[in-house]
């Protein structure tokens, strides 16, 4: 074989030796990407079921409350009755 054909072969190995690598490293680097990318999704899921529990637990406050606030009411209601009844009795 002459130098030159062998000097050819040898940059011609060189150059897909040197495309192999950099493929993998270009699958290695997608695939790192991938993988926080589904990390951050889980991340996201998690944060808007927390979000919808702490949204749930506030409108099961919010209705407790407003049960409290309508009895009171009715109590008041009750009782301006009942003294409505007293100054009635008195005149």
């Amino acid at each position: 074989m002459s130098t030159g054909l062998i000097v050819v072969i040898v940059i011609a190995v060189v150059i897909v030796i040197g495309l192999l690598v950099a493929a993998s490293a270009r699958r290695n680097r997608e695939r790192r990407v991938g993988k926080v990318q589904t990390e951050a999704m889980h991340d996201d899921v998690d944060h808007h079921r927390e979000q919808a529990e702490r949204s749930r637990s506030e409108a099961e406050l919010a209705e407790e409350r407003a049960r409290r606030t309508a009895a009171e009411a009715d109590l008041n209601e009750r009782k301006a009755e009942e003294r409505e009844r007293d100054l009635e009795e008195r005149s």
